[in-house]
């Protein structure tokens, strides 16, 4: 583990804005902001799925921030989305960052009329650019580490 003891200013200022930017992209997954979501990557971005797992090939590779849409728009498939963003790992060399971090996403559907949830264990890997002054994903490697899906129970009443 590296120390911090003598983190300038500016790199504890960069590394807050690179966890906000890893927050940002969750809530707007769970809000259903896709534009918001888009405007988080680089025009050029690239954005790799691995849905098998880590060590497999990636089962979709999109290319720019307008591919994007069609991914983030397919989040309103789901009643409810939640994301609990986990631990990361972030190292800053100038204007570049690589970043290292966990997630379990939760999503909510019915089929047939059972109310259903899926929660996925992601593994990011992510590299970041800073571009006048703000931080945006260059390339995000989603890996699902495993999922489970399940029958909902219905909420408790408070």
């Amino acid at each position: 583990m590296s120390s911090h003891a003598t983190l300038s200013p500016q790199e504890a200022a960069d590394r807050l804005a690179i966890r906000e930017l890893f927050d940002a992209y969750a809530r707007c997954a769970d809000t259903r902001d896709a534009s918001g979501q888009m405007d988080l990557f680089t025009a050029d971005t690239r954005f790799l799925v691995l849905m098998d797992g880590p060590g497999t090939q990636p089962s979709y590779v999109l290319e720019g921030r307008e591919s994007l849409a069609p991914v983030f728009d397919d989040l309103n498939r789901y009643e409810h989305t939640m994301h609990f963003n986990g631990q990361s790992t972030v190292i800053i060399e100038g204007s570049d960052a690589t970043g290292d971090s966990y997630t379990i996403a939760h999503h909510v559907y019915s089929e047939d009329g059972t109310r259903m949830m899926m929660v996925a264990w992601l593994h990011y890997l992510d590299t970041f650019t800073k571009i006048d002054q703000d931080w945006y994903i260059a390339e995000r490697q989603i890996i699902l580490v495993w999922s489970e899906t399940r029958p909902l129970g219905t909420p408790a009443a408070g």
